[in-house]
């Protein structure tokens, strides 16, 4: 068996011999780069020290059953089995095969022993800094030593936390130990071929300090850092650098203070920083992806250490061209930014109008990037005119803020293409152009000509009669043909007999709305009254909220149903209900329920997510959480105390308005446009509504489909389907997909990799991210800043709900949130204030918030994270903060002070 393999046998396809780190200095090495010559000891190793164990599996099974927030349980075990290896004795074969490799480098060296695990420097984790590392290993006992105390540092608390967090197998990893000559540097430090922070693949990004590395890695001291693109240095930044950790003679390694003259200097030349970063491309080029490289330099001579793939790095989005091109996250403006299979993803670029050779074709505009949908927006951007109107828009909005630094960063203009080239990109938007040309001239005739009180019948009407014709054409077509006519039916969608009439009565009421402000500040010299928000007539999510407190009300008068519905589960949801004292009542009032808002749920615009009626769980907790936070009737009484609110605010605007010179036509004016807004406001949520209605028809008919397929072994379950586009499916229905299950299985691997990621608000194609601008003069230090979207002040204990079957909010509670989109709307009933970390004026969580009367602030950066479960906050709507008032845990602490006060 092989224990021994020096740095010139092993590449990087030798991950299970010689672990992660190891396979990358091998291919280093052999591809020529300057890396210190040295030896790994194999996985075979670690492998037959521990067979020696009888104990060893026993461990790693309990240990494989420990949660990874079990932090008292995982350092009890880790303690435990790394005290156990370090008792194990080395073979002697083992033991001999590295005494001869040490002396074939040199008896009298010093060197550098490394942990190399096999689950270590991978594309999807990297496990940085996981296992231990020793420096300045001098002898044969020193080097034996390290060799099992890095064995041992497999099961370091960090290690089993990280793998855990990441569902590696304790069992599957195994460990290799690199041993390497010892260099000791001038200076070293970090070289990243992409900016980790913006992402940006073309920035070289390098930190640099004296002696060894390790005293920023550890955070002891700041380096240097230094940005190069196109070979120009565009950045530096000169740290104070008193301390370096160095090598002591006898071994080891020793923090020393630098010299005076030195602390404030330059670490690396211009020149070296140039070179540096040209072998940093190299190694980029040559290794296939963006890396993180540990480099040193020994006098004139550059010695890489080691390199790990980055594995923090948003995917960049590929455009249409090699064009520098700005995208546009669709997610944010949707309030769903979650993973969306390519199923979800195919259906959107199906439905978006623009950018497409035919209806039932996809979209090139949208563009997929780490499972999420971006908008090239480049086109528009190029002109200058429509930049110069975004940065003009004040209108408060996290995707916005992003999109002004973009165009504010200068690429843009500098890379647009030339104007014949820019001509011919710009049909791409013609039909978009053509949308919404035609679109303003709607609104506006219904500002200025139709019947206020007539709108939301216009808007409602025929919808319900063409998506029951569809639903009739679906059911007579089967197989490829069936998903055809689907495609069909999603290019047309944005025609006004579907979509359209709709979103114009939609787009009506925001135009409305600008014109009632501008009009109540240029009379009055004030700002419109938020009060005219509240309680809409009409509004189809509101409604839903409203019939969600009507079943609460049902089931709080049946006690038997309702400690039935905490414990009930999907499957046999509606059977159990059956064998339970009045579960026939309440099964009445969820079925009449279920026939209006079944085929909606959190995460409603991606088609493969669960609805409602599949799960009917997901509302109950919302339903307990209003009867405990609710009195009887109280939602309604609550929504009759918004319109009452409206109604007065409105009555005092007109009159005051009266009052005014010219008064009665200015009330006139006015109040015509209050009742245009009110109409409107309730038809903002229709439009999604519709969407959800035909989302729901194309997903029963694709679950019918793949049920077949399923029979037929194409595919090995039902929900595999959601991870094929339409015309996948197609393909596969006619037998032209032979490699369906390997290409589900690589999607599957997709979603597991990239379905944590942050989703930027906008990204650019060299993979820059943009961020919203994050200040607020009105926020006291230390508050998380956000857009104020409905007014007031209030304060309460927060409650983090991060998916909806969390949602049972306690009286008092102010939901946080990543996002609410309207199959969240249930929570409304309950929650004090509303905090999320996306969204914007006119989202859906800001419209019913302002409807509800509670105070909300949205696109508060990592709120769910930042905020726990009972802290005390005060939530302030009208300026856009959030301040922490209390710890959680504090009012327990301050009533311990005060009853030791009172006995002292």
């Amino acid at each position: 068996m092989n224990y021994i393999s020096y740095f010139d046998q092993a590449n990087r396809d030798s991950i299970s011999t010689v672990g992660g780190k190891g396979a990358h200095l091998c291919e280093l090495t052999q591809a020529g780069f300057p890396v210190p010559p040295g030896f790994c000891i194999t996985v075979n190793a670690y492998q037959q020290t521990l067979a020696k164990s009888t104990r060893m599996y026993d461990f790693i099974e309990t240990l494989s059953k420990t949660k990874s927030e079990q932090l008292d349980a995982i350092q009890f075990f880790s303690e435990m089995i790394r005290g156990h290896i370090l008792t194990l004795p080395m073979d002697d074969i083992i033991e001999s095969e590295i005494i001869h490799a040490w002396e074939q480098l040199g008896t009298t060296e010093s060197y550098a022993v490394r942990s190399s695990a096999t689950a270590e420097d991978l594309p999807t984790a990297s496990f940085a800094g996981q296992q231990d590392t020793y420096l300045h290993v001098k002898g044969k006992e020193q080097l034996l030593n390290t060799v099992k105390q890095c064995w041992a540092s497999l099961f370091t608390d960090r290690a089993i936390i990280y793998r855990a967090k990441n569902g590696f197998d304790h069992h599957s990893v195994s460990l290799s130990i690199i041993v390497q000559k010892m260099v000791f540097p001038d200076v070293s430090g970090i070289l990243f071929t992409a900016d980790p922070v913006t992402g940006h693949r073309k920035t070289t990004s390098i930190d640099a300090g004296f002696g060894l590395g390790e005293a920023f890695v550890s955070g002891i001291v700041t380096p240097d850092l230094y940005k190069v693109r196109d070979n120009q240095i565009i950045h530096k930044q000169i740290s104070n650098k008193d301390k370096g950790i160095f090598a002591r003679e006898e071994g080891g390694t020793e923090l020393r203070e630098i010299a005076t003259e030195l602390q404030d200097t330059q670490a690396l030349s211009d020149e070296k920083i140039k070179e540096l970063a040209n072998i940093g491309h190299k190694i980029e080029q040559h290794l296939g992806s963006e890396q993180d490289i540990e480099w040193c330099l020994c006098g004139e001579q550059f010695y890489i250490l080691q390199a790990r793939p980055i594995t923090s790095l948003y995917p960049a989005p590929v455009g249409r061209d090699q064009q520098y091109r700005i995208f546009y996250s669709i997610g944010h403006g949707q309030m769903m930014t979650d993973y969306m299979r390519p199923l979800g993803r195919s259906v959107w670029k199906t439905m978006f109008p623009y950018g497409k050779t035919a209806n039932q074709t996809e979209s090139s505009v949208l563009v997929e990037a780490g499972g999420r949908l971006f908008m090239d927006i480049s086109e528009f951007l190029y002109i200058k005119r429509a930049r110069q109107k975004i940065l003009q828009n004040k209108t408060k909005d996290a995707s916005l803020s992003a999109l002004k630094k973009a165009i504010l960063d200068g690429e843009i203009e500098k890379r647009a293409p030339k104007r014949g080239k820019l001509r011919k990109a710009f049909q791409t938007y013609k039909s978009m152009i053509r949308f919404f040309t035609k679109m303003i001239p709607r609104s506006l005739k219904v500002i200025y000509f139709e019947n206020p009180d007539l709108i939301q019948t216009r808007a409602k009407s025929d919808y319900q009669a063409i998506l029951n014709k569809y639903k009739d054409e679906i059911a007579l077509r089967s197989g490829a043909e069936r998903i055809r006519y689907i495609q069909e039916l999603l290019g047309t969608f944005f025609a006004p007999e579907c979509f359209g009439r709709a979103l114009t009565y939609t787009y009506a009421g925001f135009m409305t709305l600008g014109i009632l402000e501008k009009k109540v500040e240029k009379w009055l010299h004030e700002k419109l009254d938020p009060s005219i928000h509240k309680s809409p007539p009409g509004n189809v999510t509101s409604e839903m909220g409203l019939m969600v407190g009507n079943l609460a009300d049902v089931v709080r008068d049946l006690p038997e149903v309702m400690e039935y519905l905490k414990t009930a589960e999907h499957d046999t949801f509606y059977l159990g209900l059956q064998d339970v004292p009045g579960g026939d009542a309440f099964l009445t009032s969820w079925i009449q329920f279920m026939d209006i808002y079944g085929m909606r749920g959190p995460g409603e615009i991606d088609i493969t997510r669960t609805r409602y009626r599949e799960a009917p769980m997901i509302l109950i907790p919302a339903i307990l959480g209003h009867i405990q936070t609710n009195d009887p009737a109280e939602h309604w009484e609550r929504f009759k105390r918004g319109e009452q609110e409206a109604n007065e605010a409105i009555d005092n605007l007109l009159t005051r308005l009266q009052a005014l010179p010219g008064g009665s036509r200015k009330a006139k004016k006015a109040s015509k446009l209050i009742r245009i807004f009110r109409n409107t406001v309730g038809i903002r949520e229709f439009p999604k509504y519709i969407m959800t209605q035909y989302f729901d028809l194309f997903r029963r008919a694709v679950v019918g489909e793949s049920a077949t397929l399923c029979q037929q072994g194409h595919i090995d379950q039902v929900e595999d389907i959601y991870y094929l586009s339409l015309d996948e499916i197609i393909s596969l229905l006619e037998n032209r997909l032979p490699d369906a299950k390997e290409l589900v299985q690589s999607r599957k691997e997709h979603e597991s990799r990239y379905k944590k990621c942050t989703t930027p608000h906008v990204i650019t194609s060299d993979g820059e991210i943009f961020a919203p601008e994050q200040s607020n003069e009105h926020a006291p230090p230390g508050a998380l800043i956000g857009i104020p979207v409905s007014a007031g002040v209030t304060e309460g204990y927060v409650k983090v709900v991060r998916c909806l079957e969390e949602g049972q909010l306690n009286k008092g509670e102010i939901l946080v949130a990543p996002y609410t989109d309207p199959g969240w709307t249930p929570l409304f009933q309950s929650a004090k204030a509303l905090v999320t970390e996306i969204g914007g004026l006119m989202t859906h969580g800001s419209v019913v918030a302002r409807e509800y009367g509670i105070p909300a602030v949205v696109s508060v950066e990592n709120a769910t994270t930042k905020l726990k479960d009972g802290q005390y906050i005060r939530v302030d709507g009208t300026n856009g903060f959030v301040e922490i008032l209390r710890d959680v845990g504090e009012e327990v602490i301050e009533a311990v002070e005060v009853a030791v006060d009172s006995q002292e």
